[in-house]
C-alpha cells in the first residue's frame, strides 16, 4: 500500500482513517517513526512516554488544543488508553488524517495492567480491562476501514472504496441557521452539535453581524474560535461578573458559548436577563455534556427555537473514523421504541449481557450532564458496580447503576471522620462520616445508586421506583441503600416515594447541575436503620444554622434544644484537633461559641464577618487560628474531657 497515494486519495474524498499499531514499545515505537518519515504533516503525539517525540503533550492536556485543527496524530495507549484524550484528539484532525492508536501486542493487552484505571476504578493499583479491551478490538477487527499493524500477524490494509469527491457543506448550512437568527425577533435559540461541526463559528458570525452583542463561556480561552469570527465586535465577560453588573448592559444578543457547562441556576439568571440569548453546546460523549443539558434546561423555557449543525467543518459525513469512534465509545443516542409487552427486570453483567449494557449506558448518557467514556470505562471493568435493566435484553428502557460502598476497617474509617484520609470511592460513606459526622457509615456496608434512568415515553408509569425496589430487595449483606443529588424538589419526591430519608446537604452548589449536593439513604438492616435515624436528626437540628450556608426551604421540624450535645463534643473535637472541616463543623461551632465566646469565632458565627474580614496570614492561617479557639472553648467547657479527644485524635496522625 503506497501511504502517499491512499492519504491524497482520503484528502479528496474528506476522510479520515484510524492504524491501530499493536506490539512491544520498541517495535511500536519504531512503526510510528516510520509512518512519521513517510508522510509530511503535524503529527502531534499524545503519549506520556519521551521514546515516541521529544513534544509530545500528555493526555490530561489536550483539552488545551481543542479548536485547532492538526493532519495527523499519533495516540500512545501502551501503558493505558484514556478515552477521553484520544476521542478529543480525534476531533482535532482534518481530511486526508491518520491517527495511530499504539497499544500493547495484541494477545496480552486485555490482560494487562492498565494505568489509566487509576483514574476511574477507585483503585491504588492498576487494574486490567479485559471487557472495554476486547470490545474495543472486536470493533476495529469487524471494520474494513480500520488498518491493522500487529507484531507477529500480517497486516490488514483498510478495505478500498471508490469514495465520492468531498465538497464541504458545512458553510451553507451555517448561513441558512444565521439568517434564520438575525431574524428572530426575540427569545432563546439553542444550537447542538457535534465537535467539527462549526457552531462557535456561526456564534461569531452572529457577533459581527448583529453588535453590540456579549459573549460569556465556563472559559474565555474555549472562545478563541468564536472570537476569531467576531473579530473587532468580540466582546467577553465571565458569567458571575456579567450577572453582576445592574442593570443589565445593552445587548442584541448575549452568545452563550457551551452552555451545558455552566450550572443550570446560573444559566436561567442570565438567559432572563436579555431579550435574545443564543446558546451552544456541543452534543458529544467525551465531554460528557450536552444531552442532559437539552433534556433537564431547555425543556423550561418558554420561548425556544432549536438549530442543530450535523454537517462537519473538517472532515466528510461519512468520515470512517468519527463513525469508528462513535460506535465504540457509544456516542450515539438511546433510540426511543415501542416498549415490550411485558417489562421485565433483570440484573446485567459485561459478560452476559454486553448489548443491553450497552444500550443502558447510552439510555443514562441521554439522561445525565456529565456521563463521559470515563463512565463506559467505570461500568464495564471498574470493581463493584452492579446493574439492573428494565425491558428485555433487546429493548431496554430503564437502567438502574449501583456502586458498592463501605466496609472501612475501624481504624481508617476514623481517620476519614477526622479529615486526615480519604481514601479512593465511597462518595457516600465517607461523606457521612467527614462531613455528617458518623464513622459507622464508613464501616457498614452499602451500595449508593450512582445513575437513574427511563426513557422519557415510558416514565411516569413506575419504572424507576420498581428499579430502586428491586435494588433492594437484592440487596443482601448490605446495611443501607444510599444517593447523592443535585437537589430538586422534584427529584427528592421521586427518592422519597421509594422510601429515602434526607441525611445531608452539601453547602455549595454542584458545577455539573447548579443544584445543592444532596444525599440520602434507606436502611435495610437495624445497624442501617440507627444510622439513618441519628444522620436525619442531626441535619434536621443542624438546619436552622445551615440555612445560613444553603439557600434551599426543606421540609425539616429542627428540634427546639441547641445546646452543644456529646455529639457536637466529637464533631468539635475533630475541628480543634485533626481536620474536620470548617462547613462540616459550622452548626457545632455555632452552638458552642454562644455558650463559650471566642474573639475570631464570635466575630464569624455571630457577627457574621466574612472569612475574608477577619484573621489575617491567608484561609490556612485563619483556620489554625479557629481551630485553637476551638481548642480553648472545648477546654473552658470540660477539661478533662477536652484532653481525652485530643490524645485520642492525636494517635490517629
Amino acid at each position: 500500500m503506497n501511504l502517499r497515494e491512499v492519504s491524497t486519495a482520503m484528502q479528496r474524498a474528506g476522510i479520515r482513517r484510524l492504524c491501530v499499531i499493536s506490539g512491544s514499545s520498541a517495535w511500536t515505537s519504531q512503526q510510528a517513526a516510520q509512518w512519521r518519515s513517510t508522510l509530511a504533516g503535524d503529527w502531534l503525539c499524545i503519549s506520556e512516554q519521551t521514546d515516541l517525540s521529544a513534544t509530545s503533550h500528555a493526555p490530561a492536556a489536550l483539552r488545551t488544543l481543542l479548536g485547532r485543527e492538526f493532519l495527523h496524530a499519533i495516540f500512545d495507549a501502551r501503558h493505558g488508553f484514556h478515552a477521553e484524550a484520544f476521542a478529543a484528539l480525534a476531533g482535532t484532525l482534518k481530511a486526508g488524517s491518520w491517527l495511530l492508536l499504539l497499544t500493547p501486542p495484541w494477545q496480552a493487552w486485555a490482560s494487562q495492567a492498565d494505568a489509566d484505571s487509576l483514574r476511574w476504578a477507585d483503585v491504588s493499583v492498576a487494574i486490567a480491562t479485559p471487557h472495554f479491551t476486547r470490545q474495543l478490538q472486536q470493533s476495529m477487527l469487524d471494520d474494513p476501514q480500520v488498518m491493522l499493524l500487529r507484531e507477529g500477524y500480517p497486516a490488514r490494509a483498510p478495505q478500498a472504496i471508490a469514495w465520492p469527491e468531498w465538497h464541504c457543506r458545512a458553510p451553507q448550512q451555517q448561513q441558512r441557521i444565521l439568517q434564520q437568527l438575525l431574524a428572530m425577533p426575540a427569545g432563546v435559540a439553542v444550537i447542538t452539535a457535534a465537535r467539527g461541526r462549526g457552531k462557535s463559528a456561526l456564534a461569531g458570525m452572529l457577533a459581527r453581524e448583529k453588535h453590540p452583542c456579549l459573549v460569556t463561556a465556563p472559559a474565555k480561552v474555549s472562545t478563541d474560535v468564536l472570537a476569531q469570527f467576531a473579530g473587532e465586535h468580540f466582546q467577553f465577560i465571565a458569567p458571575d461578573a456579567l450577572l453582576a453588573i445592574n442593570p443589565p448592559p445593552q445587548a442584541e444578543w448575549l452568545i452563550i458559548d457551551e452552555a451545558a457547562a455552566i450550572p443550570a441556576p446560573l444559566l436561567a439568571k442570565l438567559v432572563a436577563r436579555f431579550p435574545r440569548v443564543l446558546l451552544t453546546t456541543t452534543v458529544q460523549g467525551y465531554e460528557g455534556t450536552g444531552r442532559g443539558f437539552m433534556l433537564r434546561f431547555c425543556a423550561s423555557l418558554s420561548d425556544v427555537h432549536y438549530f442543530a449543525l450535523d454537517e462537519p467543518l473538517r472532515w466528510s459525513p461519512h468520515d470512517p473514523l468519527e463513525a469508528w469512534l462513535s460506535h465504540v465509545l457509544l456516542f450515539e443516542d438511546a433510540q426511543e421504541s415501542a416498549p415490550p409487552s411485558a417489562i421485565s427486570l433483570f440484573p446485567a453483567s459485561p459478560e452476559q449481557h454486553a448489548e443491553a449494557l450497552a444500550a443502558g449506558y447510552r439510555l443514562l448518557a441521554s439522561a445525565h450532564y456529565r456521563t463521559s467514556p470515563l463512565d463506559l470505562r467505570r461500568m464495564l471493568d471498574a470493581p463493584g458496580q452492579r446493574f439492573w435493566l428494565a425491558g428485555t435484553p433487546d429493548n431496554v428502557q430503564g437502567a438502574l447503576w449501583l456502586v458498592e460502598e463501605g466496609g472501612l476497617d475501624p481504624a481508617l474509617a476514623w481517620s476519614v471522620w477526622a479529615g486526615l484520609r480519604r481514601p479512593r470511592g465511597n462518595l457516600v460513606a465517607q461523606s457521612l462520616a467527614a462531613h455528617a459526622g458518623f464513622v459507622e457509615a464508613a464501616t457498614l456496608r452499602s451500595r449508593r445508586i450512582s445513575r437513574i434512568a427511563v426513557m422519557a415515553a415510558q416514565r411516569q408509569r413506575g419504572i424507576g421506583t420498581a428499579l430502586v425496589a428491586t435494588a433492594r430487595q437484592q440487596a443482601q449483606g448490605c446495611d443501607y441503600l444510599s444517593v447523592s443529588f443535585g437537589y430538586t424538589e422534584a427529584l427528592w419526591r421521586f427518592w422519597q416515594r421509594c422510601g429515602f430519608t434526607l441525611v445531608r446537604i452539601g453547602s455549595q452548589r454542584e458545577a455539573s447541575s447548579g443544584c445543592y449536593a444532596a444525599m440520602a439513604m434507606l436502611a435495610l438492616t437495624p445497624a442501617g436503620e440507627m444510622l439513618q435515624q441519628r444522620a436525619a436528626r442531626r441535619l434536621a437540628r443542624d438546619w436552622p444554622w445551615l440555612q445560613q450556608l444553603i439557600e434551599l426551604d426543606l421540609p425539616l421540624e429542627p428540634e427546639g434544644q441547641q445546646q452543644p450535645d456529646d455529639g457536637d463534643l466529637a464533631l468539635l473535637a475533630g475541628f480543634a484537633w485533626a481536620q474536620r472541616p470548617w462547613e462540616a463543623s459550622y452548626a457545632a461551632l455555632q452552638r458552642l461559641v454562644r455558650q463559650h465566646p471566642q474573639p475570631l469565632l464570635h466575630a464569624i458565627l455571630v457577627q457574621k464577618q466574612a472569612l475574608s474580614q477577619v484573621g489575617s496570614g491567608g484561609r490556612k492561617a485563619l483556620m489554625a487560628q479557629l481551630r485553637a479557639e476551638a481548642a480553648q472553648a472545648l477546654a473552658d467547657r470540660d477539661a478533662s474531657a477536652a484532653s481525652h479527644w485530643q490524645q485520642r485524635l492525636t494517635s490517629l496522625q
